[in-house]
Formats: C-alpha cells, sequence, structure tokens
C-alpha cells in the first residue's frame, strides 16, 4: 500500500483527532483529508505535468499539498524558500515545473517564481462546499514520489530521486527502531523542504498516526513554550538549535523533561552543547546520521546505548561498511568513507545518469563521501568529509576534531576549520569562530587552547572572528563558503602564528 493510501486511511480512521498543530491552528485528520481533495482538483485544473512544486511553510499547509499532488499521480518536488530567486528558478526549470503550490509572503521572500510558472497561493483559494471524492492515482512506472533537491555544497543542486518504496522503508525503520506509537508526539522545527523534516517529521506521524507540533521558524523562547504546552516524546534538531535552547536564561528545567528522544543530526554535536543541555534540562542528546540520498535515517543511537560521539548502529534493513581508497575494507576502529545500503538509498539524481553511476560502488553501495569508522560492537562514527579533510605536514587531519577543541572553549558559540596553503607544510588549518554574546575575541587564547588539546601541528596557524558562520537553510555550516580570503570582523588581530610557543613546536 502507497504513502498515499496508508495516510488517507489513518486519517479516516480518526477524522476528528488533531494529527497536526502548527503556528495558526490544530489540524484534525478531515480537515487535512478535505484540504488535500480541494486542492487536488486546482492542481489538476491548472497543470498537466508530471511534478507538482510545493512552496510552504513548515505547517499542516505541506502535507495538505503533498497528498493533493500525490492523488493525482504526480511527483511533489519541495522548493527551499530560504535559496535565492536563482537557485529556485533553476530547481523550475531543471525539475520542468509549471505549477508550484505556496503563500504569497513566500514567494515574496525569495524574490519571485519564474514568469513560466502558476502560482497556486493558498491564500487566494476558498475551499467550500465537498470536493470530489477519488480514489488515488498510481505514480507512472519508475517516476519518483519526492525529488528533493540537495542544497549544493558542491556545483549546482541536484534532484534526488526518492520512490515511495524509499520513503515508506525508512518510515518504518524509523518507527520500528524508535518504537513510535500513537500516543507519542512529536516536535517539528526543521523545514519540511529538508529531507528529515519531510520523513521523520511529516510523514511518520502521519503514517503512525502520532500528533506532530510545528513551528515555521525557529525562536528558542516559542519552542521552549510548546515543548511545556504540548509535552513531546521527540524533538529532532541540529547543534546549533539545541544550543540556542540551553541558553534561553528563562526556560524552566523541566521544560522537555517529557522526551523520550532529543536527536541532533546535519552536523557533530559539540561536547560543549550535549554538556550544557543535559546541565539544563537533564536530557540526554543522542545522535544520528543519514543524507538526503538515503531517505534520509541510516543511523541512530538510541538512548538505552548512548555512546559520546556515536551516530549508532545502522537501522534495521541499512548495510554500511568502512572502505579504505584502496577499496578494500576498513577493520573497527579504523577511518574511510561510509558506504550504504538498503530499501532507504536513493533511486538516483534526476536525469544526471552519469552522477548516478558515480554514486555507487560496483555492489551498489552509495558512495557517501563522509568519512568514519566502526568500533568493536558496530557503532558508527563520522569524523569528516573526505574532500575536506586537511593534509598537514603529510598527516591527515579532520576539521571536526579542531572545531570541537575550539567549541569547547568558553566564549565559542561555534567555529568552522578549512585549509590554506603552507610553503614548509603543504597546508595548515585556519579557524573562523562565531563568540557567544557579549564575549571578547582573544586569537592568542584560543590558539593557547587549541594547543594545550591538539597535536601542535593541528593548532591553528590563524583564527578569525566573523559575525556568523555560514549556514545551509537548515542551519549547518557550510565551509565551502569560506576561503583563506574571508577577512576577519574589523578590528580582529592575527599574531600568524608567530608567538613564541609555535616557534617552539
Amino acid at each position: 500500500m502507497s504513502i498515499a493510501r496508508l495516510i488517507r486511511r489513518r486519517l479516516i480512521r480518526s477524522p476528528f483527532r488533531v494529527a497536526v498543530v502548527d503556528d495558526r491552528k490544530a489540524w484534525k485528520g478531515y480537515e487535512l483529508l478535505l484540504g488535500s481533495l480541494h486542492l487536488r482538483r486546482v492542481i489538476a485544473e491548472r497543470s498537466d505535468a508530471p511534478r507538482i512544486g510545493i512552496m510552504l511553510p513548515t505547517s499542516g499547509l505541506f502535507p495538505m499539498a503533498l497528498m493533493g499532488t500525490w492523488g493525482l499521480g504526480r511527483t511533489a518536488v519541495p522548493l527551499n524558500y530560504l535559496l535565492s530567486r536563482e537557485e529556485v528558478a533553476f530547481i523550475c526549470k531543471d525539475a520542468e515545473l509549471d505549477l508550484v503550490v505556496t503563500v504569497g509572503p513566500l514567494v515574496e521572500m525569495v524574490g519571485g517564481l519564474p514568469d513560466s510558472v502558476v502560482q497556486v497561493r493558498l491564500e487566494e483559494l476558498a475551499f467550500r462546499g465537498l470536493p470530489p471524492i477519488r480514489g488515488i492515482a498510481p505514480l507512472p512506472e519508475g517516476a519518483p514520489s519526492v525529488l528533493l533537491y540537495t542544497s549544493g555544497t558542491s556545483g549546482r543542486p541536484k534532484g534526488v530521486m526518492l520512490s515511495d518504496d524509499n520513503l515508506l522503508a525508512n518510515i518504518r525503520q524509523c518507527a520500528e527502531w524508535a518504537s513510535f506509537t500513537r500516543r507519542d508526539v512529536l516536535l517539528g522545527v526543521l523545514p519540511q523542504f529538508h529531507s528529515f523534516g519531510l520523513t521523520v517529521l511529516t510523514l511518520l506521524p502521519l503514517v503512525a498516526g502520532c500528533k506532530v507540533v510545528y513551528t515555521a521558524r525557529f525562536v528558542p523562547r516559542k519552542l521552549i513554550d510548546l515543548a511545556v504546552e504540548h509535552r513531546p516524546t521527540a524533538f529532532v534538531a541540529i547543534p546549533s538549535m539545541f544550543n540556542a535552547l540551553r541558553l534561553v536564561k528563562s526556560a524552566p528545567a523541566d521544560a522537555f523533561s517529557s522526551l523520550r528522544y532529543a536527536v541532533s543530526g546535519g552536523e557533530p554535536l559539540p561536547d560543549a552543547v550535549a554538556r550544557g543541555f543535559r546541565e539544563k534540562f537533564g536530557i540526554v542528546i543522542d545522535e544520528g546520521y543519514g543524507l538526503t540520498e538515503t531517505g534520509p535515517v541510516a543511523n541512530w543511537c538510541r538512548p538505552q546505548e548512548h555512546r559520546d560521539h556515536s551516530v549508532g548502529r545502522p537501522l534495521t534493513g541499512v548495510e554500511e561498511r568502512i572502505v579504505a581508497p584502496d577499496g578494500s575494507l576498513c577493520p573497527p576502529g579504523v577511518d574511510g568513507e561510509v558506504r550504504i545500503r538498503g530499501a532507504n538509498v536513493m533511486k538516483g539524481y534526476f536525469q544526471r545518469p552519469e552522477e548516478t553511476a558515480a554514486a555507487f560502488d560496483e555492489e551498489g553501495f552509495l558512495r557517501t563521501g563522509d568519512m568514519g569508522r566502526f568500533d568493536e560492537d558496530g557503532f558508527l562514527y563520522i569524523t569528516g568529509r573526505i574532500k575536506e579533510m586537511l593534509i598537514i605536514g603529510g598527516e591527515n587531519v579532520f576539521p571536526r576534531e579542531i572545531e570541537e577543541v575550539l567549541a569547547s572553549h568558553p566564549s565559542v558559540k561555534d567555529a568552522a576549520v578549512i585549509g590554506m596553503p603552507d610553503e614548509s607544510r603543504g597546508e595548515v588549518a585556519l579557524a573562523f569562530v562565531e563568540l557567544v554574546e557579549d564575549a571578547a575575541f582573544d586569537e592568542r587564547a584560543l590558539r593557547s587552547h587549541c594547543r594545550s588539546r591538539l597535536a601542535g601541528f593541528k593548532v591553528p596557524r590563524e583564527i578569525r572572528r566573523v559575525a556568523e558562520l555560514p549556514r545551509n537553510p537548515v542551519g549547518k555550516v557550510m565551509r565551502r563558503k569560506l576561503t583563506p580570503q574571508t577577512p576577519g570582523l574589523e578590528g580582529d588581530t592575527a599574531d600568524g602564528g608567530k608567538d613564541v610557543a609555535e616557534a617552539a613546536e
């Protein structure tokens, strides 16, 4: 049975049960169902295209549009409204969209949609009466259920094709792994155009019958109020969000006491954030791992198996291996590329056969580009990105290790490390730091802090302060936006590594 049919059956069986709460209202099952049927009719009247764009805020509107699209047997293409006008236009052209379901404020936010695209603005529609109730049309053979465009960390965004089977496999894997029931309440702030926001925070609760509480913008104080009011059992966020929540001075200590799961993903969880959140709220944050290409969840470290810095074991049905540069399998404790195979792994990149072929090895494992290692018990540890690895004096250095040390300093809110050329060592580490509010920048003190915790060759040659680190739409730091030419804030001074202690090294 397709996801659309499973969701429809769940909503029909519990029509008056609140399925979704967002910033504007509480949506009962029948309201989502009727809204999707109305929207299905509107889409059918205005477009015959096989793919329909959806650009909506994190809310009950998104699943309504998704079900309306799927009801017609069309592929849904969630659009990232935090991208530039040019990037959104590129995706519309690449996906061959002629219609986008949206709202006016988001269109204005991106600076407008291409003239070739029909805009179905929900605030302009009047849904009255009972819409036609028809069966759910099947997707054409080989058509994906969703086309999710990556954030474009290297070149133009690529459309990741996830089939109904991919999504359903990941929904069931997560539901089984976490033992979700109808009594669970999920708290969601991740955008629904993001793979995790789509699969875990939108589709999973609708299929499993859980209630999900959304807020469209990450406002720490508001999120704490929602947690106090709705008593969620699961909350998923990125490290910077957990960090912001722990810094809310007025937050009650029991704000998150109802949680069974507090899960961090998207980027490494700094020790300072994990420790600070636990001290503030008494909640241990566990890490998870996955990619858009894996549906997205591949690993999840459950509370009963918690290990610091580990993203846990692979979900049921997910196969993983660690591969050395020569293609051999790495034993436990040895770093290599993480490769993944399973029913949740994508079918490929839309209209990019060569890139699709390159993404998989000869045994059908996805080449993630992430470096990691297993411990003796099969728990995975992510150590960095292959392309971001530094080679300093012939030694492999992962930015994450240096960033973790910098982030443990009380003045540092977050850090990012890249390489810069060096005549004697090939390259050396260059660090950028974002400071906590009202903290003073002292490069010499930060380098001394690093020197006490890292081998000498790993200590950043230079540390620059920036107002904000560049982030993608879900808040993950984008190292590729930083270069040796990226300046620090005016007034910062760099000792350029010339102090006596480094000279001694």
